[in-house]
């Protein structure tokens, strides 16, 4: 027979690995090795695209990245003058696209550029409408155009909690990652 203590304790252990395993499922989160960054650089935010059905879903974690960036005081931080009709259009894949923002970043000389894509940024369907977002992250040598870091990932929260506030959870999570080599 077991003493109350000892069943005292496996049912302590039993929550705290219920609650670990709970927690863990709420997001999921991949990252290369952190690059060596210089101190106080000239960063810009490039478009990310937008995978999602939600319009404009890429501008809003654009600007959750600049926001963070500059709360994170890496330097100084300039985001890329697009209109919201490019988002529709911009396809991360298209070469031709690609090399026009990084002229652009060059001509602002820029040392660091960080873009992305946004995968999913919704509520899901259900009777919580729990908030969800999937986003993906690199850092781009400005001058090479070669990927320093890159990381995935992707979050849900409770049912009263903002996607916004998700998405920021989720995109300064990768952040931190990726700015962690920064001297």
């Amino acid at each position: 027979m077991l003493s109350h203590r000892t069943l005292l304790q496996r049912l302590q252990t039993l929550a705290a690995g219920s609650t670990l395993l709970l927690l863990s499922a709420c997001s999921t989160i991949d990252r290369g090795q952190p690059p060596v960054l210089q101190p106080n650089a000239t960063w810009v935010v490039l478009p990310f695209a937008n995978h999602t059905e939600t319009p404009l879903a890429g501008n809003r974690a654009e600007a959750i990245a600049e926001a963070l960036l500059h709360a994170r005081g890496v330097g100084r931080v300039q985001r890329y003058p697009a209109s919201t009709q490019q988002e529709a259009l911009f396809d991360s894949g298209d070469a031709k696209r690609q090399e026009e923002v990084l002229a652009w970043a060059r001509g602002q000389q820029a040392q660091y550029a960080l873009t992305g894509a946004v995968d999913e940024w919704r509520y899901k369907v259900g009777v919580d409408g729990e908030p969800a977002a999937g986003v993906t992250l690199r850092i781009v040598d400005v001058a090479t155009g070669n990927t320093l870091w890159s990381g995935a990932g992707g979050k849900s929260g409770w049912s009263r909690e903002a996607l916004s506030a998700v998405a920021q959870k989720l995109i300064r999570q990768l952040l931190d990652s990726g700015l962690a080599g920064a001297r």
